[in-house]
């Protein structure tokens, strides 16, 4: 396996939970990240895909900036937080509160209103993105994931990027679920960037490859196992499987079911607009395989 950058680690894409009334509920987010650091993840990530990141404006990110800084976890260490933005004036706001916050790294997705744009109007946008932020800038991790944004990352944008801003982008997210891109990826950048894989049932060939490490949103469920497929490159079928039954849903309010079936607190089922909870029996259906698929793999 490579080692030529750092190794990234196990990064939890973390849920958000929220009250019955859409507000964010802080008394159960900061549990949940000491829980996620304390069963193998290196970091957690606010703000992202999982965590319902776009549906939170700037009021309820210092929210659960401030509690998650006066829980103690330290930011520069242990959270990585996500911009995701269409407008450039908001991704830096976004950003700049993250880096006020002295975030480990920001993962930065491409503005997604407008389609079909090309790679040289994309590279326009995070090269002011980057300048802007000026001697600030660092750490950032580029977010492809294509399912969500419409706006795909391709391997010569991404070299394009990490050429230009050498010391400044230093990961790529590869959430786009196509292995064929994924191996292209490592290709091009395992001696330059950090790539970490979105999709849990590549990521043991993926570090095996090259990648090094993941943001997770499974890390909300199973970061042991995790931890063990990236720091081994150990593949884990009962993982895999719980993969592609979860696939089989919307993925954040699967997640967050799954959380709530563990934790046994029904609160997690939680989603804001325009997303909505799984189905009860559904619930049900995802509780009941997980228990069964990871029991008959420990059997």
């Amino acid at each position: 396996m490579n080692q030529s950058v750092d190794r990234f680690g196990l990064s939890c894409a973390l849920v958000t939970p929220f009250r019955e009334d859409g507000s964010i509920d802080l008394a159960r987010l900061t549990p949940h990240i000491g829980w996620a650091l304390g069963h193998g993840c290196d970091s957690v990530t606010l703000f992202g895909t999982t965590g319902e990141g776009p549906l939170i404006g700037q009021v309820g990110r210092d929210q659960m900036i401030g509690a998650v800084k006066g829980s103690g976890v330290d930011f520069r260490k242990n959270v990585v937080g996500g911009v995701i933005a269409s407008s450039l004036h908001d991704a830096l706001d976004q950003a700049n509160q993250l880096l006020n916050a002295d975030a480990r790294a920001l993962l930065v997705a491409p503005p997604f209103y407008f389609k079909g744009v090309s790679d040289d109007g994309l590279f326009n946008w995070f090269s002011a993105f980057i300048t802007k932020l000026g001697d600030r800038a660092r750490n950032v991790i580029l977010y492809h994931i294509p399912s969500v944004t419409a706006v795909p990352l391709s391997i010569d944008l991404i070299n394009r990027l990490q050429a230009a801003f050498p010391k400044i982008i230093t990961g790529v997210k590869d959430s786009a679920g196509d292995w064929g891109y994924s191996q292209k990826l490592l290709a091009a950048q395992r001696n330059n960037l950090s790539v970490l894989i979105g999709d849990e049932r590549v990521l043991a060939q993926a570090v095996r490859d090259g990648g090094q490490g993941a943001i997770s949103g499974m890390a909300n469920l199973v970061p042991g196992r995790l931890r063990t497929i990236i720091y081994k490159g150990q593949d884990d079928a009962a993982l895999v499987e719980l993969v592609n039954e979860v696939l089989k849903y919307p993925v954040t309010p699967a997640v967050k079911a799954l959380v709530s079936h563990k934790t046994g607190d029904k609160s997690w089922l939680t989603v804001r607009a325009p997303l909505l909870p799984i189905s009860a029996k559904d619930t049900a259906h995802l509780g009941s395989f997980y228990d069964r698929v990871f029991a008959e793999k420990a059997a």
